[in-house]
């Protein structure tokens, strides 16, 4: 398949070393693009995950050399780190190499418009109602992960294309569905009184592009469940990308195997 270009792509929440992070998908779809100006926007390293259990596999260690080689072949790379991997939010100004790291910045468009990119975290006290909610919530979706895991291992044991079923089962949950509502209104509530055109973030793993109030609101997902991206065109169109669904209608595209050897701490 001829590779895209793309002016600008955002991605978000990869959690790499983390057992749920599809770094196969990943690298198919780098493999698969180019791009001027690539924006990480948070938890792109699950440095919470990682405290609990090292784990770093084969393909998460060629993510970032990936990531590492597209920053020093011409593309610009920015990192917005988010809080999974929140000790790179103190570097926020500097660079490491070829990547820059930045809390959050304003993106132009090429057709001049200006949106708020930032990983999202910063609303976290607009969802959550309390510490329990917040508690119950993450166990939940500790929940929905597990699920989708083992349901997934079922469909790769039939031979069958990964599905996301924690995604399926969130879209059904009213109290999910209410957290990302009073996300989404956070988000395009700070974009307003900036008198942006609309915010670009993640942190949710919910993939979605919507006005709120007009303002456009753009959440571009995760490698965790969707598998999705944000890409700006070169006429300065912006669309969510769904790779799962572009893997499972092209032949052509190769998805490296996660079965490499996986390093864990004693």
């Amino acid at each position: 398949m001829k590779k895209t270009h793309y002016r600008t792509l955002w991605l978000s929440d990869i959690h790499l070393g983390n057992k749920d992070c599809k770094a196969e998908y990943l690298l198919s779809f780098l493999e698969n693009v180019t791009v001027d100006t690539l924006y990480l926007v948070g938890d792109i390293v699950d440095m919470w995950q990682m405290t609990k259990q090292f784990r770093w596999p084969e393909t998460h260690n060629r993510v970032m050399h990936k990531i590492m080689q597209i920053s020093q072949n011409g593309t610009k790379v920015v990192y917005l780190p988010g809080n999974h991997d929140e000790p790179l939010q103190s570097y926020s100004g500097m660079a490491f190499g070829d990547v820059d790291i930045k809390r959050e910045l304003i993106h132009t468009t090429l057709q001049g418009k200006r949106y708020l990119v930032l990983h999202g975290d910063q609303f976290d006290g607009d969802v959550t109602l309390g510490k329990f909610e917040a508690w119950l919530g993450d166990k939940g979706y500790d929940l929905l992960l597990f699920l989708n895991r083992w349901y997934n291992r079922f469909l790769a044991w039939r031979k069958k294309e990964y599905w996301s079923l924690a995604g399926y089962i969130k879209k059904h949950i009213k109290g999910a569905n209410d957290a990302i509502a009073r996300y989404r209104i956070a988000c395009c509530k700070r974009a307003a009184e900036m008198e942006l055109d609309g915010v670009i973030c993640g942190h949710i793993h919910h993939p979605e592009m919507t006005l709120e109030n007009g303002i456009e609101y753009i959440n571009d997902g995760d490698w965790m469940e969707n598998c999705s991206a944000l890409g700006e065109d070169e006429q300065g169109n912006l669309a969510l990308i769904h790779w799962l669904d572009i893997c499972n209608n092209h032949q052509n595209v190769t998805v490296i195997p996660s079965t490499s050897p996986t390093t864990k701490a004693a």
